[in-house]
């Protein structure tokens, strides 16, 4: 596919563009931590028109799907949303995917310039399946609200504020934002997801990620389902416990005025025992990031990036590899 195109909402009063891979949204609109209050009051949206969106249609689609990934798809009903995993034979994390299906096609969204290699694998796989796999990336965008806080507050013990994607055609995105509400950018959107102990494929994993590391066991893999690429290994963590790392939410010095780069070693004195992932600042939490660190450090330790001080929250239980945090 092409590059991504600027986002048409970076006209709205106040957008700044984001950087990196999230460059043609916007950051923010005037004051990130305004957004992320009114997004969790259960107002406004997101745009995320620069992830990728991919089209399964045909009659064996789900099958297809169900025996490919990590999520049970049989029974998947039209306007359920899901999230899926493809893991390589020995169980790390290939791609990750997103999405619904409307009784006709399954349309999912990916990270920005993902949906390349996963078509090239789904079309590797088709072999006599009756599907076809479609890049929409420049028909459809991505978008993102906060379910309605009423709802969150009835259901604030179990439920997740992780609010609802929905993919709208491009030619409709203004039309959209007008309706939708004020605009939130990806810093509120990025500092929340950050604060739920919520990993960004590509930027909170690696070519090592497996699941049991990373609180994707039961959001992302059913254990009840038939055999798939991987599922040894990911089976084996989950009865034996014990995974290799664990996702953890960093609480950093606010003293300085900065965030840690993505990549930066986390450090036990001199020791490297972890990488640090996608960092924000958080309206209420200040500065925070997620980091995959090794099981057996102590989850007292004080920690340092980038000279920087830094101490643990748990994200994923080191022993059974999954998600503990609350997500509301």
């Amino acid at each position: 596919m092409t590059s991504p195109q600027p986002s048409p909402l970076l006209s709205l009063p106040g957008a700044v563009s984001g950087d990196g891979i999230d460059a043609p949204v916007a950051a923010h609109y005037g004051s990130f931590n305004t957004e992320q209050r009114f997004l969790e009051a259960g107002e406004g949206f997101v745009d995320l028109s620069h992830r990728d969106v991919v089209r399964i249609s045909g009659p064996d689609r789900l099958t297809w799907l169900h025996n490919l990934t990590t999520q049970h798809f049989t029974d998947l009903q039209p306007g359920t949303w899901t999230q899926a995993l493809i893991l390589s034979p020995t169980g790390h994390v290939e791609h990750e995917l997103r999405g619904v299906d409307d009784g006709e096609s399954f349309t999912a969204h990916t990270e920005p310039g993902a949906s390349g290699p996963l078509i090239a694998f789904l079309e590797r796989m088709k072999f006599m399946t009756r599907v076809e796999v479609t890049d929409e990336t420049e028909a459809y965008a991505v978008t993102w609200r906060p379910e309605p806080v009423v709802e969150v507050r009835a259901e604030r013990a179990s439920k997740p504020l992780e609010g609802r994607y929905a993919f709208v055609p491009r030619d409709q995105l203004d039309a959209f934002a007008e309706a939708a509400g004020p605009p939130a950018g990806l810093w509120a959107f990025e500092a929340l997801r950050i604060a739920r102990g919520e990993p960004r494929f590509g930027l909170d994993t690696d070519h090592r990620t497996i699941p049991n590391e990373v609180g994707w066991i039961g959001p992302a893999v059913h254990l009840d389902k038939g055999c798939y690429r991987g599922q040894e290994t990911v089976a084996r963590v989950h009865t034996l416990g014990r995974p290799p790392r664990r996702l953890v939410l960093l609480h950093l010095d606010g003293t300085e005025n900065r965030l840690p780069t993505r990549g930066s070693d986390l450090l036990l004195g001199d020791k490297v025992v972890g990488v640090v992932g996608s960092s924000a600042r958080h309206h209420e939490l200040g500065p925070i990031a997620l980091a995959l660190v090794k099981r057996n450090v102590a989850l007292d330790a004080q920690l340092t990036t980038d000279n920087m001080p830094a101490a643990q929250e748990v994200v994923v239980d080191p022993e059974v590899g999954l998600h503990v945090r609350p997500r509301t």
